[in-house]
């Protein structure tokens, strides 16, 4: 099997489907937005995300660049506004629920089981190519507890994005922000800043700081990963390694310490507001809220470890 041809079609596939996907919400906005400016901005947008998703590769970087910026205006301007469909009914929410019970967690375990199986047994199939198939056994799962039809599947997938909007498309624009930051050379000027702040020798002082820009950091991207190439660079290395530290531990602690970030920035929209919108949560920043206290006592003892573990 060629498999580069496989991940290719495969991924193809896949982007088209999520496509489809956004032109629908689009759709379903215009037909339920009452605003006429509102559903016109809000179609606009959805249409050129799934511009993005299904030609992507095959237009020039500059177009989907454009593509990109005409999704920043129309967010900026408030133009993106949820559709007015109608909300599920409260007792038809509880009565599902006590039907269906805890057997709703297995489409979520069959995709996470479905994940780790394809990737042990098939390493050459892409990761998104992965997540693709494993999205698809769990959807198959889930309509087989609920007896909904595959029709239904799409109803609501289409519901749940239009109920997420914008923020469902942050991860991807911070770990695409993450690359130009550490293309542009941003942790040198890190590093030369931080230099004259700790002290020659100072290792728990270099710890602190090393964690703490991590989690400081992540809450200005809302990804960890794209956090710490940077401040790694910046400062786990020079300040850190060259020291002495254990770089497999300073890595380890360093990137879970920008976690620690993670669960108190709004930036982190799939981890903390698209729940919310999810859960449907009166208060936006209401899992954030829950968080914080966790988050400090963990920073605490990230720093902690790295300074008794790492050296």
């Amino acid at each position: 099997m060629d498999w580069k041809q496989f991940n290719t079609v495969a991924g193809e596939v896949f982007y088209v489907l999520i496509a489809i996907i956004f032109v629908l919400v689009g759709i379903n906005a215009y037909k339920t937005i009452s605003d006429s400016t509102k559903k016109k901005t809000t179609l606009a947008f959805w249409l050129i995300l799934a511009f993005t998703f299904a030609v992507g590769p095959h237009v020039d970087g500059m177009v989907t660049g454009i593509a990109i910026v005409i999704l920043a205006i129309l967010t900026g301007i408030k133009g993106v506004v949820r559709g007015e469909g109608k909300a599920l009914k409260e007792e038809e929410t509880r009565r599902n629920a006590d039907k269906i019970g805890y057997k709703i967690f297995l489409p979520a375990l069959t995709l996470a089981l479905a994940a780790v199986l394809l990737a042990s047994f098939l390493p050459k199939m892409a990761g998104a190519v992965v997540l693709g198939f494993s999205g698809l056994a769990g959807l198959i799962v889930a309509l087989l507890i609920t007896k909904a039809k595959v029709s239904q599947a799409a109803t609501e997938g289409v519901r749940l994005m239009d109920n997420v909007s914008t923020t469902g498309i942050l991860p991807q624009l911070l770990t695409a922000l993450g690359a130009v930051f550490t293309a542009a050379g941003v942790g040198e000027v890190i590093s030369s800043g931080v230099s004259s702040v700790i002290p020659e020798g100072a290792k728990f002082v270099a710890s602190a700081v090393y964690c703490i820009g991590m989690a400081l950091f992540t809450i200005i991207m809302g990804n960890g990963f794209a956090a710490f190439s940077v401040i790694t660079v910046g400062i786990g290395i020079p300040f850190l390694v060259m020291q002495g530290a254990n770089p497999a531990i300073v890595g380890a602690l360093g990137l879970t310490a920008g976690y620690c970030g993670t669960l108190v920035t709004p930036m982190a929209a799939n981890f903390n507001i698209m729940p919310a919108a999810l859960l449907e949560t009166k208060d936006q920043n209401a899992i954030i809220k829950a968080q914080v206290p966790f988050a400090l006592c963990m920073l605490i003892i990230h720093i902690l470890l790295v300074y008794f573990l790492a050296f």
